[in-house]
């Protein structure tokens, strides 16, 4: 469901009822986690003729597995801990049908940070939350759109913290989750591009030394053992080598090399209004024992009550969760 404030309700039913055809089709079998009330002042609040019931599925009747009850009023674009709290329930209860093997992928709308420090949970956001739920250590994030996807080696840390974040044993890491992930979604023989930290790869080591003295040595280390892995690879110019098809996915550094690349691509502006038109892009938690994808956007309190959110990232994330499940169950 994600945080009920924000944009999580609207894109969750506007995605079961736009699958609904697939679902019919035994495609797949959506099911919703979250708060019943919530859900229900959603629908109503949209006009959208939804049944919110916990033993029917398929749209407009809803399935809900319900995470957490309320009785305070959840106002849309309101930060409140009720709210948080209630995020967290349904993200808490989706892991345990997942770990029992009841579900097969969770698919996450976005939660507010704010909002869930406010209700006692002090965690950086869903993939922190979910590496301590599944206890994980060492998962990473991807971001996918279209041909581009792209792991982080760091992501919620100041950038001051960075370069002490990038030692060869994470690089191995998350070398090896997105070798992984890309099995995942299909891709025989994975070909990984490594970012550089530093401009121009560090310019022989006028611009540091990081990436000649700890990330190249890795990335030779996993060439050795038959990885195709490229790097490292100037930051401006290796997502235009990926997007040519030179590389399967790439591995950034930080946060904000990763994402802005695959923002830019996948979110869209009306240059009419100068408002956002479309948001695309998945988030996937990798290094877990269950699969977890989300929306690659937030809670979007600005929009949300007023039915013009675009749930075209929550339908994308549905669909790779599916790839990745039917991926997994062929090479077992």
């Amino acid at each position: 469901m994600g945080d009920p404030a924000g944009v999580g309700p609207e894109i969750a039913l506007k995605a079961l009822r736009d699958l609904a055809p697939r679902e019919a089709a035994g495609e797949l079998a959506l099911v919703l986690i979250g708060t019943a009330s919530c859900m229900a002042e959603a629908a109503e609040r949209l006009g959208m003729p939804a049944r919110i019931t916990a033993d029917a599925g398929g749209w407009p009747n809803v399935r809900l597995i319900e995470a957490a009850t309320t009785e305070k009023p959840i106002a849309p674009g309101r930060l409140s801990a009720e709210a948080g709290r209630l995020a967290f329930a349904a993200i808490e209860r989706a892991v345990q049908l997942a770990l029992a093997g009841e579900i097969d992928a969770i698919v996450t709308a976005p939660i507010n940070k704010e909002a869930l420090n406010k209700a006692g949970h002090a965690y950086a956001g869903h993939t922190e939350i979910l590496a301590d739920l599944t206890q994980s250590k060492g998962s990473c994030m991807m971001l996918a759109h279209d041909r581009l996807r792209v792991t982080h080696v760091s992501t919620h840390v100041a950038l001051a913290d960075v370069p002490s974040r990038v030692t060869p044993e994470r690089l191995r890491r998350v070398f090896t989750l997105t070798h992984e992930a890309l099995f995942d979604l299909g891709i025989d023989k994975p070909r990984i591009g490594v970012c550089a930290l530093n401009p121009h790869a560090g310019e022989g080591g006028l611009f540091g030394r990081e990436d000649q003295d700890i990330v190249a040595p890795v990335i030779e280390e996993f060439r050795a053992k038959g990885f195709a892995i490229e790097g490292p690879v100037p930051g401006d110019t290796i997502y235009v080598k990926a997007l040519a098809g030179q590389f399967d996915a790439v591995v950034a550094m930080y946060h904000d090399q990763g994402h802005v690349a695959v923002k830019t691509l996948g979110f869209a502006m009306d240059p009419q209004t100068g408002l956002m038109s479309s948001l695309s892009g998945v988030n996937v938690t990798l290094g877990l024992p269950i699969i977890r994808t989300s929306v690659d956007h937030g809670t979007a309190f600005d929009i949300a009550g007023q039915g013009i959110a675009n749930a075209a990232s929550m339908i994308e994330a549905i669909d790779l969760a599916a790839q990745m499940v039917r991926a997994r169950k062929q090479r077992r």
